[in-house]
């Protein structure tokens, strides 16, 4: 049975004031949460108090991003060791906004995916679909190739988690359906047995990501193969974010 993980993705939102505020509210309402993992990824910024804050909670903690290397003249890049040393435990790679903004490619991410798994941070391999990649009947090639691009070299014991978020419902208020969100995964799934064997595919958690707000949480959460939610804006507040938490322990 996998475990679900519910993932916050504050992207560049929140002061440390702000920060503290928001994980100080959330501790407080997902305490006695115990049957899944909770993740909050905040800005650079804020990730060394917020883990101070977040000592002896039920909440970990992630990076947005990092570099691949562990130092060097690679001006505004954060590496894994900081992130580890700021007391992260995951990390988000590959997010759509970071390859349709940033320009970053499969084999850059890999590199990163790569990297974080050798400093022991867990990886969230973001995948997904263009609206046009959609309508022109392309996802599953498109997440196939982001899929095996983004895990080239990655061992079968290694442990990483893999995040559906089609690009066309990021921030737009549009959500797939919760059965076609079940289609993709249960592709992704299929890729993953071919690439590491059942056992593993069978293992690994598959997030879903794009506009997952209280509404939709329980109808997403409650297939088969979606193990989760990377959850954007509905995250920057602490009773929504606590609502999808607790999608199906409410009263």
């Amino acid at each position: 049975m996998r475990r679900l993980l519910i993932a916050g993705n504050w992207k560049m939102h929140k002061t440390i004031p702000e920060a503290l505020d928001l994980v100080r509210e959330l501790k407080e309402l997902v305490k006695d949460v115990n049957d899944r993992d909770i993740l909050v990824c905040p800005p650079f910024t804020a990730l060394y108090p917020v883990s101070r804050e977040l000592e002896g909670s039920n909440i970990v903690l992630g990076g947005q991003n990092m570099y691949f290397e562990e130092q060097g003249a690679f001006t505004g890049e954060i590496s894994p060791l900081m992130l580890k040393d700021a007391g992260c435990s995951y990390v988000i790679l590959g997010h759509s906004e970071r390859r349709h903004i940033f320009g970053e490619t499969d084999e850059l991410v890999n590199k990163k995916v790569l990297s974080a798994i050798n400093h022991g941070l867990i990886p969230i391999l973001c995948v997904g679909e263009l609206l046009e990649e959609r309508e022109s009947g392309k996802t599953q090639e498109v997440v196939e190739k982001q899929v095996r691009e983004g895990l080239k070299g990655v061992d079968g014991d290694n442990e990483f988690v893999i995040a559906y978020e089609p690009v066309w419902a990021i921030g737009t208020g549009k959500t797939a359906t919760p059965e076609l969100a079940e289609e993709v995964h249960l592709f992704i799934r299929q890729v993953l047995s071919d690439m590491f064997g059942s056992e593993k595919a069978n293992s690994v958690r598959i997030l879903y990501g794009g506009s997952v707000k209280p509404e939709n949480a329980a109808g997403l959460l409650n297939m088969e193969n979606i193990d989760g939610a990377l959850v954007g804006g509905a995250s920057l507040k602490a009773e929504s974010f606590a609502k999808i938490v607790k999608f199906d322990m409410e009263a």
